[in-house]
């Protein structure tokens, strides 16, 4: 349980990190950050392997780059879903969608590492 608190506090930091480099995301303060990664996380477990499986073929031919194309679909569902949270045109999602993947795996990686001792 712990590990998924802790995955959902760096999503949260890593989209208002994104929020804050891209002027094309809004959030509208920390918590609807934590209901963004939230709702993120749900789409993610359960339409985003639904995308992936019938995107397979295209996927396979860009070489895994449509990937970041499923990952702004999932932002802009959290987008429709929720107030307080909102993306741009489709660029600037997939540009988020690029970043939030990278913060959000540095953040998982360095401060899990803290958390477990290793530093």
């Amino acid at each position: 349980m712990t590990n998924f608190v802790w995955r959902w506090l760096c999503n949260a930091i890593a989209l208002l990190l994104v929020a804050y480099l891209l002027p094309s995301i809004y959030l509208d303060g920390t918590g609807a950050a934590l209901v963004a990664a939230l709702l993120l996380g749900i789409v993610n477990a359960v339409i985003r392997p639904v995308c992936l499986f019938f995107s397979f073929p295209i996927n396979f031919l860009t070489l895994g780059l449509f990937t970041f194309v499923v990952n702004a679909g999932m932002l802009k569902i959290v987008d429709l879903l929720m107030t307080g949270f909102a993306t741009g045109g489709f660029w600037a999602t997939v540009l988020a969608a690029i970043l939030l993947s990278i913060i959000s795996s540095i953040l998982t990686s360095v401060l899990g590492g803290m958390r477990r001792g290793m530093f």
